[in-house]
């Protein structure tokens, strides 16, 4: 123990706002008298009061005094303050012979002596409020500035700070000082990936930096290539006293043998972060158990809560805890670990059920028995959500340790995270998930854990554009789910292959598909299944033209998916259910509805969703004459597009796009969008918006240019509409080249082409029917001034 103040601290940098705050309450008219100072091991709370000490000396003449209180001091027992107090007496005069004997009398002469005086005293290194409280003067002059690794709950009428880890920019400027080298460029991202890889711990950069400083001849660059690749940064950063080790074993020593069990388990985590379901599991302990040790080891500075009830562990800390759990029986290890997967996987599966968009097969052959571990359940779609969302990175760290560790349980959470990936992505990483799943269960061969892996990999290629390789793929997993006699796998599997017909115009193969899947879904009384099929093949007579009866299959699945609270499937049927309104002229309706779609995948947080939804609240709003708006929205949605990789949404997007600088004659933009979406359209081979574009192209030719130009790309758009049976852009193409002849001279050609499109509008019950018909009645009249 010491009485003077600390030599300062000349290389002191990043804590500026920290150490004013002290100044500024330890300033005139004060309230506060004591203030404590918390936070981890080596985080630098000693450094930041004995700066503040030395700033604040000149307004305490009475006194300066430095305790230092051992608590997690190696090869020393904490203080203890009977005898802190017996030698602050001695240092204020007081003869040893007249210093009481028991611990309240020395408190009360002590506080007696500093009544009247101004004084500063700093406690360092405090245990907690028992170890203090008797040092604490109650002069109303006196300040008092304490440290603890610990939060001091209990010490009442103290004002805390919590120190966190420095900013990455503090942090290269301590390296660099501590180095004795210059700010360079060659070094900067060195020099970054240095302090990144010290958990911006300034105790870690002092040592780091400290090495650099005695080895001139080293480099930054080369330091940092031999510290990224160490098997044991803790090493490292050791010095004589194995500094930064016996920093964080002092304060894992101090802790009761069970709470030290729940530390050491903490490093067998593959993930980031924690929770207390997470912990229970590891542990094998109650949920009301792990919530207080957790609660404990963060009031000690062991762990740091990121969001309530939510923790992490420093990365180095994390280490330490990884270096300790090495030590235990590796039998027990693995159970704790088995415990944690099925705690994750089992709760991703329950909150999948309330997500899924189609239902997979449950493949129980290969289900591991569970360890025990509680699964959590969840009441509605958006807790379930919820959930997944915040665990994503840890259940993507599972998923990355099975592949190590266990290739089946690794093949089963790839499908419980399938539903997760193909929503938000990155699709890349999906596509990679699943071919390692489809590979692995192969290897074991797990027949229908690589059916459903072929499945899942399917979709993600299809989101991607990859048509081609998508279909044969999900024509492979239907093949082999009838092989195994799997009727929920190949209902799902003609499910998947109807949708993609549908996207890609072939209408009658998509129809006996989806019927297919939906009788079978009824077989099996799947109302999921039985939902997902009603929507799709709603779209399909939408895009057939049949639109009374897509408004009726809409609704079926609207019904359904409400029933099984699947609030995603809901915004689907609705926002399709806004496209019939849309392509029938009941442009208000269509606007409601997809309003109501809108809110339903943002409150989601469904950005596919929300995209699709945009591109046709746009097209309604250019349809009414809203075109500042129709932009806005088609912007929105082009961006959202192509942030996801859907490049099938993008490309819609972009042609819709073109329909506003039409409208507003920046003609030139108009005809780059649309070469640009009719490229991409064949390239992906989605004929239907070939056709629509190049019937938009068309009308915008004839606008435009030459109606000879025009024709040649809606004469192209029937062709298209014919062959995927497509009859609103067969219409559209008809009535395109009907303006077009008439505008050649070739009025017999014209009324011809435009009876078609009229008997098709009608037969749709198309908006576009009475403005066709008073055009043919104009062709038809005698008088041309008619």
């Amino acid at each position: 123990m010491t009485t003077a103040l600390r030599r300062d601290i000349h290389t002191f940098v990043g804590r500026d706002s920290e150490v004013q705050r002290i100044l500024d309450a330890a300033g005139p008219g004060r309230v506060v008298s004591i203030h404590t100072v918390d936070g981890m091991p080596g985080i630098g709370k000693t450094a930041l009061v004995t700066r503040a000490a030395h700033l604040l000396a000149d307004r305490f003449p009475d006194g300066r005094f430095f305790v230092e209180l051992n608590t997690h001091t190696p090869g020393q027992v904490p203080t203890d303050p009977a005898d802190v107090l017996a030698t602050l007496l001695t240092h204020l005069g007081i003869a040893p012979s007249h210093i009481p004997d028991s611990l309240d009398a020395r408190r009360d002469l002590w506080r007696d002596r500093l009544s009247a005086k101004r004084a500063l005293v700093v406690l360092d290194d405090a245990r907690d409020h028992t170890q203090i409280e008797p040092l604490l003067p109650t002069g109303p002059e006196c300040l008092t500035l304490i440290t603890s690794r610990r939060r001091l709950i209990a010490l009442d009428g103290a004002l805390p700070m919590t120190l966190a880890t420095l900013d990455p920019d503090s942090a290269i400027d301590l390296f660099y000082r501590l180095a004795n080298r210059g700010p360079n460029n060659d070094d900067a991202t060195a020099a970054a990936e240095l302090v990144r890889l010290c958990g911006y711990l300034p105790l870690a950069i002092v040592l780091l930096a400290g090495r650099l400083a005695h080895h001139p001849a080293w480099t930054l660059t080369g330091l940092a290539a031999e510290f990224a690749t160490t098997q044991n940064r803790l090493d490292e950063l050791d010095t004589g006293q194995r500094a930064v080790h016996a920093a964080f074993t002092a304060s894992y020593e101090d802790l009761p043998a069970d709470r030290q069990w729940v530390f050491r388990r903490l490093g067998l985590h593959p993930g980031s972060d924690f929770d207390a379901h997470a912990v229970a599991a590891l542990n094998d302990i109650p949920l009301t158990t792990a919530r207080y040790e957790l609660d404990a080891l963060y009031t000690d500075h062991l762990i740091d809560e990121t969001a309530p009830g939510r923790y992490r562990l420093h990365d180095l800390l994390r280490e330490f805890a990884r270096t300790l759990a090495a030590t235990d029986s590796s039998g027990d290890n693995r159970r704790a670990v088995e415990r944690l997967l099925d705690y994750y996987q089992h709760t991703g599966a329950a909150a999948d059920r309330w997500l899924a968009s189609y239902p997979l097969p449950t493949d129980d052959q290969h289900t591991a028995v569970t360890t025990g571990a509680v699964a959590r359940e969840f009441e509605n779609a958006m807790r379930a959500l919820a959930w997944m969302r915040i665990e994503r990175t840890n259940l993507l760290a599972c998923l990355e340790y099975t592949a190590e560790h266990d290739h089946a349980r690794m093949v089963r959470l790839t499908k419980v995270l399938a539903e997760m990936l193909e929503r938000d992505g990155p699709w890349q990483l999906a596509l990679q998930l699943h071919r390692r799943a489809a590979e692995a269960a192969d290897h074991l061969d797990n027949r229908l854990g690589q059916t459903t892996a072929l499945t899942n990999l399917s979709i993600v290629q299809w989101r991607t554009g990859i048509y081609e390789h998508a279909i044969g793929l999900q024509q492979q997993a239907l093949t082999q789910y009838q092989e195994l006699g799997n009727l929920l796998g190949q209902a799902t599997a003609l499910t998947n292959l109807g949708f993609m017909h549908r996207e890609t115009g072939d209408y009658e193969q998509a129809t006996a598909l989806l019927q297919q899947a939906l009788t079978r879904y009824r077989e099996l009384d799947n109302r999921l299944g039985q939902a997902t099929a009603l929507a799709n093949l709603g779209l399909v007579y939408r895009e057939t033209g049949d639109y009374e009866q897509a408004t009726a299959l809409l609704q079926q699945a609207l019904t359904r998916y409400r029933e099984l609270g699947n609030l995603l499937g809901e915004a689907t049927a609705l926002n399709g259910l806004g496209t019939v309104r849309r392509e029938t002229g009941d442009y208000e309706q269509a606007i409601e509805l997809q309003q109501r779609a809108l809110n339903l995948h943002r409150e989601f947080g469904n950005r596919l969703g929300e995209a699709s939804t945009l591109t046709n609240l746009g097209i309604v709003q250019w349809h009414i004459g809203n075109y500042e708006q129709a932009a806005h929205l088609q912007q929105r949605a082009h961006t959202l597009f192509r942030e996801i990789g859907h490049r099938v949404g993008e490309t819609i997007a972009l042609g819709s796009l073109g329909l506003v600088p039409r409208e507003t004659g920046a003609y030139e933009q108009a005809a780059d969008l649309y070469q640009h979406a009719l490229n991409l359209f064949r390239e992906l081979g989605n004929r239907l918006g070939e056709a629509e574009t190049l019937n938009d192209t068309g009308k915008f030719l004839f606008e435009t240019s030459t109606p000879g130009e025009a024709l040649t790309m809606f004469t192209d758009a029937y062709t298209v509409a014919r062959d995927i049976d497509s009859p609103l852009e067969q219409a559209r193409a008809l009535e395109g080249a009907a303006h077009c002849h008439a505008a050649l001279g070739d009025t017999h050609t014209a009324t011809t082409h435009l009876r078609e499109a009229i008997a098709i509008y009608r037969h749709l019950g198309a908006p576009e029917t009475d403005a066709a018909t008073t055009y043919l009645a104009t062709l038809e009249s005698p008088d041309p001034a008619a």
